[in-house]
């Protein structure tokens, strides 16, 4: 079947996805003589989770990304049989190796694969897999994904898993080889469950531990039965390949839609970070449309001794701005409408400075059609001090998923604002000073669902600046 990809009104277009089928999760993030790779969990038959391949792209400047061959598929009688899952990339120099989840007959287990300098032809060890399974005398959930790090000398990794009736957790090998892997311990104390009980989940997939300034930084993706997952990021110590969390947030307040994030060093020094963006309307929505799942835009990790973990839009993003405007000192008064004079509220970035409330909601609303019948709401609930995204009315296909999305802003409600948004026709990414993010979907119906807007509820809201940038490559 062919599908006008280009004329769908839903599929982005400066984000980065396959020319059709499915994507999930960013695997192998690693940049080589100045170019970034992106290797990605790929379906090439079509746009649902199954036949796990490794797709690959390229970019050298983080906006413009290159699409190129698969780098590993199944091999049928092999520990990869039934699918190539998540992994990593390991630089060793002069050569890279991929650590990735063979998936055979229910077995999940670590495989090594190693590639050409192009990093386009990958060839798998022999000797796969390099573990054979979990440790024994663990009733262990999931053993899957794997993050990779050297010390002293020793390569060490985290699988990711979790332990029947206790929670998520991730497990401890060392290797002198990257063949022959000791297990040692699981990364974080039993009692971390008991410390945050709502972010254990009940498998930690894809976990990512890395430094970041004076502290180390472990991401993982919780999750739970009936589609009940996070992205948790933990900040504390790591001695002796142990983990101890001092404290915790929530990544994205999306939820099940920004998940499973791989981060990687670049050459500046940066710590980036991409998600899987998943789809937020039925397999039947995304069978028709040919194409399922993206990847997030790439974002800066920082630490801040005041506010703890920040992320931050990655600069080269600008590079995508087109022709724009700039509003400042608007006042909106409770309950007024104020419609911005722009054609491309449908892929944009938008900038607002909001002057800080003690009640009410101030709300900037999106994809929003003359009528007022598809309208999304991003605003800033000022006494509850939280982030939101309101989609009772995004779409009115009942296909879409309508509900509301909310995280809070800690500290950064008691200051000014900086609200920044990225609109690319389905995908809405939003952040407010560095410190709160909603990743989520819309599905307009309407051709016309292009308005952007401005409103209050409760009290009297002060805007001191609105940019709009048309976005595309």
């Amino acid at each position: 079947i062919r599908i006008a990809m280009t004329t769908d009104p839903h599929r982005p277009r400066f984000h980065t996805l396959p020319a059709r089928n499915w994507m999930n999760d960013p695997n192998g993030l690693i940049q080589r003589d100045g170019v970034y790779h992106l290797f990605y969990q790929y379906n090439p038959d079509g746009p649902w989770h199954g036949n796990i391949h490794w797709g690959h792209a390229r970019s050298d400047d983080l906006v413009r990304w290159e699409e190129l061959p698969v780098a590993l598929y199944p091999t049928p009688g092999s520990p990869d049989a039934g699918g190539c899952w998540s992994g990593c990339a390991i630089d060793l120099g002069e050569q890279v190796a991929l650590l990735y989840t063979g998936f055979d007959m229910g077995a999940q287990r670590p495989c090594l694969a190693y590639g050409d300098a192009d990093l386009i032809t990958w060839r798998k060890h022999p000797g796969n897999p390099v573990i054979a399974g979990p440790p024994p005398g663990l009733d262990t959930l999931g053993f899957r994904d794997h993050s990779v790090w050297r010390e002293d000398g020793q390569w060490y990794q985290a699988i990711g898993s979790g332990i029947r009736g206790k929670g998520g957790t991730a497990l401890v090998y060392r290797s002198t080889d990257l063949l022959s892997w000791e297990y040692l311990h699981p990364l974080a104390d039993e009692d971390i469950h008991q410390r945050f009980p709502l972010f254990t989940g009940l498998i930690w997939e894809c976990p990512n531990l890395f430094p970041l300034g004076d502290r180390h930084v472990l991401l993982v993706s919780a999750w739970r039965p009936a589609g009940l997952e996070y992205v948790a990021a933990y900040v504390g110590e790591l001695r002796e390949q142990r983990f101890t969390p001092r404290s915790l947030v929530k990544l994205d307040g999306g939820d099940h839609c920004y998940y499973a994030p791989q981060t990687l060093l670049d050459a500046r020094g940066r710590r980036l970070i991409w998600g899987w963006l998943q789809e937020e309307r039925d397999r039947e929505a995304q069978i028709a449309a040919g194409w399922s799942g993206m990847m997030s835009l790439p974002r800066v990790l920082s630490l801040d001794a005041a506010s703890g973990l920040r992320m931050a839009f990655a600069p080269e993003l600008e590079g995508l701005r087109g022709a724009g405007a700039r509003w400042t000192g608007l006042r909106v008064d409770e309950d007024r409408l104020v419609m911005l004079d722009v054609s491309d509220g449908d892929q944009c970035e938008l900038g607002l400075t909001i002057e800080a409330g003690e009640t009410g909601e101030t709300r900037l609303h999106v994809r929003r059609s003359p009528d007022g019948r598809e309208d999304t709401l991003i605003g800033i609930d000022w006494a509850r001090k939280t982030l939101f995204v309101e989609r009772a009315r995004s779409s009115l296909n009942p296909r879409a998923e309508p509900g509301r999305r909310e995280i809070g802003l800690a500290g950064g409600a008691d200051r000014a604002c900086v609200m920044r948004v990225f609109v690319d026709h389905s995908v809405l990414e939003v952040c407010v000073n560095d410190q709160a993010w909603i990743s989520c979907r819309v599905y307009p119906e309407l051709a016309d669902s292009v308005g952007i807007g401005l409103s209050s509820v409760g009290a009297t809201s002060w805007v001191a600046s609105v940019e709009h940038w048309a976005c595309g490559l």
